[in-house]
C-alpha cells in the first residue's frame, strides 16, 4: 500500500486532484460547525443531551454527520440533493417529456435535467429545514426567523451540492458520495470514541471490543459483496463493413450483484421512522399511539425487524426494476450483433430477466440481513452501535468507487497500482 501511495504522489496531476478534494471537504466540514440563525440553540443543546431523538432524524444524522442534531447552516446537508435525484428520477419515467430528455444523445437533455434537479434540490431543502426544524419546536418565535432557517439551511445544502460538484469537475471520485462518506466518518469516530470514554466496567470494555470485532467483520463482507458481479458470456458476430470485418469476438457484460446499493435500506428506514415522528411530534411522548408504538416498534422490537426486511426486499425489487430494462438490454445487445450462448432474440431478453431476479433476490435477502445485524445486537448488548448497515454499505462503496477511480488516472498514466495494497 506504501509503494501504491508512493507511485500515486508522484504524479503532479493526481496530487493536485488529491490535495484539492481533501481542502474541498475540510471546507464542508469547517462551514458545517456554523450555527445556524433563527435557532434557539439553549433548547437544541438541552434536547441533545436529553437524548429525545426523533426516529426519522436518525438518518438526516447519519448523512451529515451530526450537523442535523447541532442546528448548523448545513443541518441539510445533501440529502435534499439525494431526495431530488430520487423525484427526477422516477419522474422521468412517468413523464415521457422528461423521459425523452433523459435519452436525448446530443447531452442536452440531460444537462437541463440536472439543472432542474439543483432548483428542486434548493426548494426541498426550504421546505424541509422549516418543516423539520419548526416541528421540534427549535425556531425562536416571529415568522422572520422562519425565513431565516429556510434560507440558510437551504443555501448550505445548495454550498454543499456545490463542493459535491466541483469535487467530482476537478478532484479525485464522485463528490456527492464523499461529502456523505466524510459525515459517516465523523459519527463513526465520535462513537467509538465516545466508547472509549464509557467502557469503564469490564462488560463496557467487552461491548466496544464485540462492536469493533463486528464493524470489521462486516466492512470486508460488504466489499466482498459489493465487488460481486455476475458475468454474462457474449459472442459478437462478425459484421463486413465495406473491406473492414468488426465483430467476431467472445466477450461478456457484467452485472453487479447489489446493483440496487443502499438506497432499499435508507427508503425503508424513512419509510418506518416517518410514522413514530408524526406520532410525537403531534401527540407527544405521553400519547396512546406513541406508547404502543414504542411498545410494539421501536427499533429491537421482532415486529420492526420483520416488516423493515420485507420492505427492504420490496423497495430493492421495486428499485431495480426502475434502473435496469431487460428489454432495452436485450435490443441493444441484438442493434450490436451480440448473443449469449443458447439464446435468440426473445429468449434474450427473459434470460436476462431471470438473472436480474436472481441477483435481487440475493440483494434483498443480504440486505435484510445485514440491516439486522446492528439491531439484534444493539438489543443484546443494551448498548448504542455507533455505525448501521447503512453506513458501512455507503462507505465500502465510496471506498471502492474512489480507489477504482485512482486506478483509472493512473491507468492512463501507464503506471500500475497495488491493488492488493488497497483492497
Amino acid at each position: 500500500m506504501v509503494e501504491s501511495i508512493r507511485k500515486m504522489w508522484k504524479i503532479a496531476e493526481l496530487r493536485k486532484k488529491i490535495i484539492y478534494t481533501f481542502f474541498m471537504l475540510l471546507l464542508f466540514r469547517l462551514v458545517g460547525v456554523i450555527p445556524a440563525p433563527g435557532v434557539d440553540i439553549a433548547r437544541v443543546m438541552g434536547q441533545v443531551n436529553n437524548g429525545n431523538q426523533l426516529p426519522l432524524l436518525e438518518l438526516v444524522n447519519m448523512m451529515t454527520g451530526n450537523a442535523f442534531s447541532q442546528m448548523t447552516i448545513m443541518a441539510m446537508g445533501i440529502t435534499p440533493y439525494i431526495n431530488s435525484s430520487i423525484i427526477m428520477q422516477l419522474l422521468t419515467i412517468a413523464i415521457p417529456a422528461l423521459e425523452r430528455m433523459q435519452k436525448d444523445e446530443s447531452g442536452e437533455g440531460r444537462q437541463k435535467i440536472a439543472r432542474i434537479t439543483r432548483y428542486v434540490t434548493v426548494g426541498l431543502a426550504a421546505l424541509q429545514a422549516i418543516g423539520l426544524v419548526a416541528g421540534l419546536g427549535y425556531i425562536k418565535a416571529g415568522w422572520l426567523n422562519y425565513v431565516l432557517v429556510g434560507v440558510t439551511m437551504a443555501g448550505g445544502t445548495a454550498l454543499a451540492m456545490w463542493i459535491g460538484e466541483r469535487i467530482t469537475e476537478k478532484g479525485v471520485g464522485n463528490g456527492i458520495s464523499l461529502l456523505i462518506f466524510v459525515g459517516i466518518l465523523s459519527n463513526l469516530f465520535n462513537g467509538i470514541t465516545a466508547g472509549f470514554r464509557t467502557a469503564n466496567t469490564t462488560s463496557g470494555l467487552i461491548n466496544l471490543a464485540v462492536i469493533i470485532v463486528l464493524f470489521i467483520v462486516m466492512t470486508v463482507i460488504v466489499t466482498f459483496v459489493d465487488m460481486g458481479e455476475r458475468r454474462i458470456p457474449l459472442q459478437i458476430a462478425k459484421q463486413v463493413k465495406g473491406r473492414r470485418v468488426y465483430g467476431g469476438q467472445n466477450t461478456h457484460m457484467s452485472l453487479k450483484v447489489v446493483s440496487v446499493g443502499v438506497l432499499p435500506l435508507i427508503f425503508a428506514y424513512s419509510f418506518l421512522a416517518f410514522p413514530g415522528t408524526i406520532i410525537q411530534l403531534i401527540g407527544g411522548t405521553n400519547s396512546g399511539a406513541y406508547i404502543w408504538w414504542s411498545k410494539y416498534m421501536h427499533t429491537g422490537s421482532v415486529w420492526y425487524m420483520i416488516i423493515s426486511a420485507l420492505l427492504i426486499i420490496a423497495f430493492t425489487y421495486f428499485y431495480s426494476a426502475i434502473s435496469f430494462d431487460p428489454k432495452a438490454q436485450a435490443e441493444q445487445l441484438v442493434m450490436q450483433g451480440a448473443v449469449i450462448p443458447g439464446t435468440r432474440g426473445k429468449n434474450i431478453r427473459q434470460y436476462l430477466q431471470n438473472t436480474v431476479n436472481r441477483l435481487n433476490l440475493f440483494a434483498a435477502l443480504f440486505l435484510a440481513v445485514l440491516a439486522a445485524v446492528p439491531t439484534i445486537l444493539t438489543s443484546q448488548l443494551n448498548a448504542s452501535i455507533p455505525f448501521a448497515a447503512s453506513s458501512i454499505l455507503i462507505a465500502v462503496s465510496v471506498s471502492l468507487e474512489t480507489i477504482r477511480t485512482v486506478q483509472g488516472e493512473m491507468s492512463v498514466r501507464g503506471i500500475d497500482m497495488n491493488v492488493d495494497g488497497f483492497m
